[in-house]
């Protein structure tokens, strides 16, 4: 009994030891430098836009007057407002459809390096527009910029899981995640009147775009490449070791290389796969169904809404213009604060009870905040309520929504997968972000204060579907995933290929996954 004591200290002493290893300072700085150029600047053009508002909007009218002599009419404005807000997600959509080639040609580190020159050049027409008196500059900006956040959500994921330990794939994959809600706080606090929110500096707001990606520009490239991409479609065995050794801080990394190359054996004559290829095959029907859901979900459970008119939604619930850019400060270090927490629980907790716990949350929280918005005036109180459910939304939603959908369309899928799944999570992202941001307007002039139960009620049947269909991923490898699936897709993998979406001829009756069988060789030290 000692003895059995005795091992399970021992085992761990030694698994607290393995995780410490894990967290290597190469790792640390791959992710920290690799989401400040890429999902902090999402975030922060998510919310850049709200504080200065109305000095774009009376920028608009003075360009558009002394164009055409007179002033511009109210609907016009709002529909330029809106492209403005929106043509973000067009971008973000362009940049999704260039990843695969990007990615392919250039690599992940690459292709983020490349991604810089879009953000460096959006900023410098941004913050140029309003002394060239050119208000289409902001607009094209924008553009430019959604490009850049599409790239960069699709090259980042993929370079961090490729990157990380599976024991720690979770936790990393947050970094995603907590970088978009800083990004977001520090364009509310840049925002605020005392900082770079006035009529006279808000183009800076846009200029400040630049310094990200420029730290990235000059950071990224001391890091090495993802070792799976050297392995899988470069053929560099020497460089892939290198980079393990550097990721993983340590000399041996041969049980890493081994697993990849047996991985790279059974897939050695498949292609990338097409996103046509892979939404036909049965073999990952129903990935590709969550990963869609789970998108969708990401952007019509109602939040950007709240980071695109959080103050008009504070305006209505009775809030004083002045106080309002500073309760709105509270959303950004909410959210921030809730998807540190989420990333330190990711793999205790697991994927799917943040995932679900996140959007049911969200639900009840959306419908009360529908009743206090409806009776805001019954009582001198239930303004702030309202606050306060907003908050909760926040929380609820970067406890686990917000950076899980990213690391699960990594985990889903096998290496010759991964860029369509990722093209495919990116134009359902990208889209659903246009519609929520393009129509969110007309539906709350047209709803009024019930126009978040539309949102409560995508949130309580994305609760449900992940209920019914996801299961858990954390701490497991793609082939064990796929096992997890296979019930549910009623199509197995046939022996001596991989289950890439290029290979239509399936076996209806479960048979040996190859790589769910070299991965038990791994584990128990055969290879």
């Amino acid at each position: 009994m000692k003895c059995s004591e005795k091992d399970s200290a021992d085992s761990k002493e030694s698994d607290l030891a393995r995780k410490k290893l894990d967290w290597s300072c190469s790792l640390i700085v791959a992710s920290l430098v690799g989401a400040f150029g890429s999902s902090f600047l999402y975030g922060y053009n998510l919310s850049v836009v709200n504080a200065p508002a109305q000095y774009i909007k009376s920028f608009y009218n003075e360009s558009w007057e002394r164009r055409h002599g007179h002033p511009i009419d109210p609907d016009t404005l709002t529909l330029l407002w809106s492209v403005t807000v929106s043509i973000f997600a067009i971008g973000g959509l362009v940049g999704t459809l260039m990843v695969k080639l990007i990615g392919k040609v250039l690599g992940r580190k690459y292709t983020l390096l490349v991604n810089n020159g879009f953000a460096i050049s959006a900023a410098l027409l941004m913050a140029c527009s309003l002394q060239a008196g050119v208000f289409e500059m902001l607009i094209v900006g924008r553009f430019i910029m959604g490009v850049d956040g599409g790239i960069a959500l699709s090259a980042l994921p993929m370079y961090l899981n490729e990157i990380s330990p599976k024991e720690i794939r979770g936790s990393l994959g947050q970094v995603t995640a907590i970088f978009i809600c800083i990004g977001v706080f520090t364009g509310q606090v840049l925002g605020l009147p005392e900082l770079l929110g006035k009529e006279s500096t808000w183009p800076y707001l846009f200029g400040v775009i630049a310094v990200p990606a420029f730290v990235q520009l000059v950071s990224l490239p001391f890091l090495p490449e993802s070792p799976r991409y050297l392995l899988f479609e470069k053929h560099d065995q020497a460089g892939a070791e290198k980079a393990f050794q550097t990721f993983l801080g340590k000399e041996d990394v041969s049980r890493e290389v081994e697993e990849v190359l047996t991985e790279s054996c059974v897939q050695r004559n498949v292609q990338l796969v097409s996103v046509l290829e892979l939404l036909r095959s049965p073999l990952v029907r129903w990935q590709v169904f969550t990963v869609v859901a789970t998108m969708a979900c990401y952007q019509l459970c109602g939040l950007n809404a709240i980071w695109f008119y959080t103050n008009s939604i504070f305006g209505k619930a009775g809030i004083s213009p002045e106080k309002i850019p500073y309760i709105t400060l509270s959303t950004g270090g909410i959210e921030t604060l809730a998807a540190i927490f989420s990333g330190l629980v990711i793999e205790r907790l697991g994927r799917r009870p943040l995932l679900m716990g996140g959007f049911g949350l969200m639900a009840l929280f959306f419908g009360i905040l529908t009743i206090t918005l409806t009776l805001q005036d019954h009582a001198p109180w239930i303004p702030y309520l309202s606050i306060v459910c907003i908050l909760a939304i926040i929380a609820s939603f970067c406890s686990g929504p917000g950076g899980i959908p990213f690391i699960l369309t990594g985990e889903f899928f096998q290496q010759s997968q991964r860029p369509a799944a990722f093209i495919i999570a990116g134009t359902v992202n990208w889209l659903s972000n246009f519609a929520v941001g393009l129509l969110f307007p007309f539906i709350q002039e047209s709803l009024g204060t019930y126009c978040f139960l539309v949102f409560a009620a995508i949130c309580l049947t994305g609760a449900v579907y992940f209920y019914f269909v996801l299961p858990e991923t954390k701490n497991r490898t793609q082939a064990e995933i796929s096992q997890a699936f296979a019930k549910r897709n009623k199509a197995y993998p046939p022996e001596n290929t991989d289950s890439a979406a290029s290979d239509t001829k399936v076996t209806r009756r479960p048979e040996p996954d190859p790589a769910s069988t070299l991965d038990n060789y791994v584990k128990n030290g055969v290879i």
